[in-house]
């Protein structure tokens, strides 16, 4: 049995139910229940224009959730999407992502959004990543921060009718019309 009372490491993370998604925020276990079926259409058009760019420039890996990155002994997150650069390949272990990846995507459901906000806008801020994409599906937006030297900045919030880039895939961009367009016809 874990003891809830002190923090938790990355030690007691991998003793949990490989049946049950957890992420470990600052020694907190925190579960997250599966994610809406528009939250998983997002993710794939974001993966697949994402994938396509980063295999045909051989730039490096992109993973999608459930993933672990191991940020610290006490943080332990799945981002929806994370990019790791082939400069930074030494971070990629069999198991997990060892540290910081290059770029983070947090797209946001009702019961994570709060988390993807503060938490771990705080934490990947903290530990390293480079840039953060927060896209939100009810405004149909995606803000993307960049670190700046000890917390992330605003680089750009797209919505409808924009052409969305990527400060770190540089050359990357794809309609914003092509993240959201309508998924189920009724």
């Amino acid at each position: 049995m874990i003891n809830v009372e002190t923090k938790l490491t990355y030690a007691d993370y991998l003793k949990t139910s490989d049946e049950l998604r957890y992420e470990l925020l600052n020694g907190e276990l925190v579960m997250a229940p599966a994610p809406l079926l528009y939250h998983q259409f997002i993710l794939r058009k974001l993966l697949n224009a994402m994938s396509a760019y980063v295999d045909e420039h051989k730039l490096g890996e992109l993973f999608c959730s459930p993933a672990d990155v191991v940020l610290s002994d006490t943080d332990v997150v799945q981002p929806d999407i994370l990019y790791v650069s082939r400069q930074r390949s030494h971070i990629l272990k069999p198991e997990s992502v060892q540290g910081a990846p290059d770029l983070v995507v947090e797209i946001l459901s009702p019961s994570t959004a709060e988390l993807d906000r503060t938490t771990k806008l705080e934490l990947y801020a903290r530990n390293g990543v480079t840039e953060y994409w927060i896209v939100d599906p009810e405004a149909k937006t995606i803000m993307v921060l960049v670190r700046g030297e000890s917390r992330f900045e605003v680089c750009g919030i797209y919505g409808e009718g924009h052409t969305f880039q990527s400060p770190t895939l540089s050359g990357f961009s794809i309609a914003m019309e092509d993240v959201f367009e309508a998924y189920l016809k009724t």
